[in-house]
């Protein structure tokens, strides 16, 4: 009996091992985020909620938070744009330090595509986000912003540490890419789950397996991916975020970008929950004769 009472209480000290881990504070971290902007503006909101080592993909370039807006002004400026947003997928580790949401954002009221964030707990508590990066997939039909959002399933499974994790995570994608480079298409539906998020610009997100396969059909037939340039995993091993170089051919044109990856390991391994390619800004050629 007494082993028996001893065992209650170690279970009731760990909630981990009793009960999923709630998503409901990563999506109010979301909305508190977004709900700062019309006060603080672009660079005073992402700086009060991101870290500084956070990563924004700006201009073809992977940069960190403090890199971006150092210096900028933390209230919002005289004819800035007022920038609204709001979560409609949302997902959180077994450990529960590590979740995401994504969701439509607009432009002065104008929508013009989809945000994904990730977020970590800090040791304090806050919850703060360490990657930010955006989509042209058009955010039409997407439920308004008084609904709850689609919340990912949390996982079952887990590997035995982060560094494991990752490791893990970098063999899957380095048999992605090379799947990717004969052929695209069949390569991401190999790794998608059917319940993740896939956005192809500038169609509606893709959030099944047909949807996938008919969205995949915009991306070029072929992809060279590069190793990941960071990235991170939960405390569990359960869920891993990644960043990478992109290069491709459209209409003869060689393109260069980023990918952005969000895993969960799954009892069949590794499966992709979210991707998103972020091109780099088209160089206009040099004026004739220089």
């Amino acid at each position: 009996m007494r082993v028996f009472v001893f065992a209650a209480a170690l279970l009731a000290a760990t909630p981990g091992l009793t009960r999923s881990p709630d998503v409901a504070p990563v999506v109010a971290a979301e909305r508190a985020f977004a709900a700062d902007f019309p006060a603080l503006g672009l660079a005073g909101s992402f700086q009060k909620w991101g870290r500084p080592d956070a990563i924004l993909i700006n201009g073809g370039q992977a940069l960190t938070l403090e890199k971006v807006f150092e210096g900028a002004p933390l209230t919002r400026q005289p004819g800035e744009p007022l920038i609204e947003w709001h979560p409609t997928f949302a997902g959180i580790a077994r450990s529960g330090e590590m979740g995401f949401t994504t969701g439509p954002a607009a432009r002065d009221q104008e929508g013009y595509g989809h945000y994904f964030t990730v977020w970590v707990r800090q040791a304090v508590g806050q919850w703060r986000w360490v990657y930010d990066g955006g989509s042209n997939a058009s955010p039409a039909g997407q439920p308004g912003p008084d609904t709850e959002p689609r919340l990912l399933p949390v996982s079952t499974v887990g590997t035995a540490s982060p560094e494991a994790a990752m490791t893990e995570v970098r063999e899957a994608e380095a048999a992605l890419a090379m799947a990717a480079a004969v052929d695209q298409k069949a390569a991401h539906l190999s790794v998608l789950a059917p319940d993740g998020r896939l956005y192809v610009a500038p169609l509606p997100p893709a959030e099944s397996p047909a949807a996938f396969a008919a969205a995949l059909e915009g991306w070029p037939a072929r992809f060279e991916f590069g190793p990941a340039e960071g990235g991170g995993a939960s405390e569990a091993g359960d869920m891993a975020w990644t960043y990478g170089p992109a290069a491709w051919t459209r209409d003869g044109q060689s393109r260069r970008g980023h990918y952005m990856r969000l895993w969960q390991k799954r009892p069949e391994g590794w499966r992709l929950i979210m991707a998103q390619l972020i091109p780099a800004p088209i160089t206009p050629p040099p004026p004739a004769g220089g």
